[in-house]
């Protein structure tokens, strides 16, 4: 019969999946983008493509390295997610005029027309995790804090590009 305490706790307890801040962070966020997935079927947007279209809506006409720069994503993943928006017709893809290197997106007049529709989206998420406004705000800054670290420790630089 085992009592275990504090004192008492085997190095096998670190390897609990409940006691994993990896995990925490991989439920809650598989379960917020659950959420996400009727809010953005309306649309007919992925939530990746929705990320997307959030950049694209502050600021149009960006590169893919620019775009990538913002999400965090190479120019690997980010080439099927925008494929499949110009395919939606939500965005362009053209070449630079003065470096045909770079790819150029921008919005269409249908993806400027979704940001109307979205408009309602943050709200309902918000409203979907039980949190006060407060405690998201408090959140969301706990989770910048932490990705900061994990990305000074990994060497990169891109989360403070990110929100530059």
């Amino acid at each position: 019969m085992s009592h275990e305490t504090n004192q008492d706790a085997t190095p096998n307890d670190e390897l609990k999946l409940e006691n994993q801040l990896c995990f925490a962070l991989y439920a809650a966020a598989h379960s917020y983008n659950k959420i996400y997935k009727p809010l953005l079927d309306p649309m007919e947007l992925t939530y990746p493509q929705y990320l997307a279209m959030l950049v694209l809506w502050e600021r149009d006409d960006l590169t893919v390295k620019e775009l990538g720069q913002r999400l965090l994503l190479d120019s690997g993943t980010l080439t099927p997610l925008l494929k499949r928006l110009e395919a939606a017709g939500r965005v362009r893809r053209t070449r630079d005029l003065e470096d045909e290197r770079q790819v150029r997106i921008t919005l269409t007049p249908e993806g400027h027309a979704l940001k109307r529709i979205a408009a309602t989206i943050p709200a309902q998420s918000n409203l979907a995790t039980g949190l006060g406004a407060k405690r998201i705000q408090d959140l969301r800054t706990e989770l910048i804090v932490l990705q900061t670290g994990l990305e000074a420790r990994l060497g990169g630089h891109a989360a403070s590009k990110s929100r530059g």
